[in-house]
């Protein structure tokens, strides 16, 4: 469960480097036990042979109950592979440390055999080519990855081949205040659904004591994710070649019609009142739905359980899918989270059978279904959601139904499945710059086009690290 935003500024400075060293040939070379190198999936009979007990090493982001869930895995696979395999959770920070220190891990030729890597840093994983395709494993082994839910599989795939095993799934929602909405005479049961509803339910909702606002209508991070949700939503593109899909991104496209929409939306809701700005910092945003001075608010899956319990006592907590950018709207919402990906060079047979034998297991529905219950990320396998202890979860918390449709109805599409890009982490801060801005005052259309034109030197400067 994501708490607060994970801390995503890695410069590009450092990813590039990392890439030149892989380009010249500096990235990791072979240990002496390797039997093959690069990015084959070996044979099942590397492991079968193997002598003693293979160590795999798994590098993590997860802390708090989060960990605590990873601990559980791992220890629930070790125990299931005594005297043969060996799995080893290690935590290295916060999103953006754990691919910082990948990144060196990969320049020192010493990489983990697992790393769980945040959505956004997908493409710097792929064209690094340090990792195994989960897709290799499954055709060598004629294993089916039709249980791994299609939106999600979407996102980590690219010309139809899975890159990595979905891990920690998140899905953005609308979130409401009940009471607050029967007290204005609105319907708890009939959110809005675009953003002039929430714009004109706002109006109602906000209230106003001695010419104090003692709750607004509505509250929401200047968050570059809810940008990229919402051009989902309109069924376009975030940036070009089909999202960087089909080829290289070259730029980014939220200064168009639709980003700019989304400015234009996020400072009237602040100048008339009905939001108040708290900023880039999600955990601010947060404690204010939580205080109940905010009758709606944006934010993942991932916080369902911390409002749940923030609330109790004071207001009821519902869910709703989260908002089209406009009634017109057909596209839809784009999964978070992370994944775990398989590295190739430097590691030997045995050691990546054993790591794709972990990943099988963390993906299988029984984990998946002790993962979702145990943390409230969305299971990757949707053959969790069948089980009866997820099913009693589920139960106990309906609100999180709301993200198990709304990832059912969302059709895999190039807009759904998000933009890949190299500099992801940097495109998403310069979107939140231009919000910002707006929010404080600058014309909208000018904003998003200073924050796009900011981020494309660095995307045309990875680029050409990547086809050196």
């Amino acid at each position: 469960m994501r708490s607060v935003r994970q801390r995503r500024t890695v410069t590009a400075a450092s990813l590039l480097a990392v890439l030149t060293l892989v380009a010249a040939g500096c990235g990791g070379g072979d240990s002496e036990n390797a039997e093959s190198s690069g990015q084959e999936a070996p044979d099942a009979s590397a492991l079968d042979t193997a002598s003693g007990v293979t160590k795999v090493t798994f590098w993590h982001g997860m802390k708090g109950a989060n960990g605590e869930a990873v601990d559980q895995l791992v220890k629930a696979f070790n125990a299931k592979n005594t005297g043969k395999i060996e799995v080893q959770a290690v935590y290295q920070g916060d999103y953006d440390e754990t691919i910082t220190k990948y990144k060196t891990s990969v320049q020192q030729g010493n990489t983990p055999s697992v790393v769980q890597i945040y959505d956004i840093g997908s493409r710097f994983m792929i064209d690094s080519k340090q990792t195994v395709p989960i897709q290799s494993f499954a055709d060598k082994d004629g294993y089916t990855l039709d249980s791994i839910e299609p939106n999600i599989a979407n996102y980590y795939s690219i010309d139809n081949k899975l890159n990595s095993m979905p891990f920690n799934t998140s899905m953005p929602l609308l979130y409401i205040n009940k009471e607050a909405f029967v007290k204005a005479g609105l319907d708890p049961e009939k959110p809005p659904s675009n953003l002039d509803e929430i714009m004109a339910a706002a109006k109602k909702l906000t209230v106003k004591q001695g010419g104090k606002t003692v709750q607004y209508g509505f509250n929401a991070a200047i968050y570059g994710w809810f940008v990229e949700q919402l051009i989902a939503q309109s069924g376009t593109t975030y940036c070009d070649n089909e999202n960087g899909r089909k080829d290289l991104a070259t730029q980014v496209n939220f200064a168009d019609e639709q980003g700019v929409k989304i400015a234009t939306w996020y400072q009237q809701m602040v100048k008339q009142g009905l939001m108040p700005n708290t900023g880039k910092k999600t955990d601010d945003a947060q404690a204010v739905f939580k205080s109940g001075t905010s009758a709606m608010h944006l934010e993942s899956t991932g916080s369902l359980r911390g409002y749940l319990d923030a609330a109790k006592g004071k207001f009821t907590v519902l869910t709703a899918p989260f908002p089209k950018l406009t009634a017109a709207d057909t596209g839809g919402p784009i999964i978070g989270g992370a994944s775990m990906w398989i590295d190739g060079p430097g590691h030997s047979d045995a050691e990546k059978r054993a790591s794709w034998e972990f990943v099988k297991f963390a993906s299988s529905p029984e984990q998946q279904a002790a993962w979702h219950t145990g943390t409230g990320y969305f299971p990757i396998n949707k053959k969790a959601l069948d089980l009866p202890e997820d099913k009693a979860w589920v139960a106990k918390y309906p609100q999180f139904t709301t993200a198990i449709t709304q990832l059912h109805n969302t059709k895999p599409t190039n807009p759904s499945s998000g933009c890949i890009l190299g500099v992801m982490p940097q495109a998403r801060k310069a979107a939140e710059d231009g919000l910002e801005k707006a929010v404080l005052g600058t014309d909208p259309a000018q904003a998003m086009k200073a924050a796009a034109d900011s981020i494309k030197p660095q995307i045309d400067q990875y680029n050409k690290t990547v086809k050196k």
